[in-house]
This record gives C-alpha cells, sequence and structure tokens, in this order.
C-alpha cells in the first residue's frame, strides 16, 4: 500500500469533500480517498504510488485546484 497526501485549494462544503473524493477515487488503483476540509489535506491511499499528474486532473475535474507540492 502507498499513501501520499495533498493539498486542495478551493474546497470550501461537503459537497466540495465529496466531488474530491468522487474523482481521486476513479484513478485506477485508488483504495481510499481521506479529505480534511479545514486544511485542504487530501490523503490518497492506493495499492501503488500514484502520479500526481493524475491526482492532479481529478482534482481539477472536480473543478477544485491541487496546490504546488
Amino acid at each position: 500500500m502507498a499513501e501520499s497526501t495533498y493539498t486542495v485549494k478551493g474546497m470550501t462544503c461537503g459537497h466540495c469533500v465529496s466531488s474530491v473524493t468522487e474523482e481521486v477515487s476513479q484513478i485506477d488503483g485508488v483504495q481510499k480517498v481521506d479529505v480534511d476540509l479545514p486544511t485542504g489535506k487530501v490523503t490518497v491511499t492506493s495499492d501503488a504510488p500514484v502520479a500526481e499528474d493524475a491526482v492532479r486532473a481529478a482534482v481539477t475535474e472536480a473543478g477544485y485546484e491541487l496546490v504546488a507540492s
């Protein structure tokens, strides 16, 4: 298992959390997505490391911005 944490900008409510969780969960190999709304931290647990570009694309699709790491 691999775990990575990202910061997402622009989330303000539970619907935002749901949108980001849904999009990131669709990435191949992702097992779990935890979003902390107050901090914007998104923790992705997966079978193998997930490319940051894939996470960025999913977050963008949800309508938010992945802050550069």
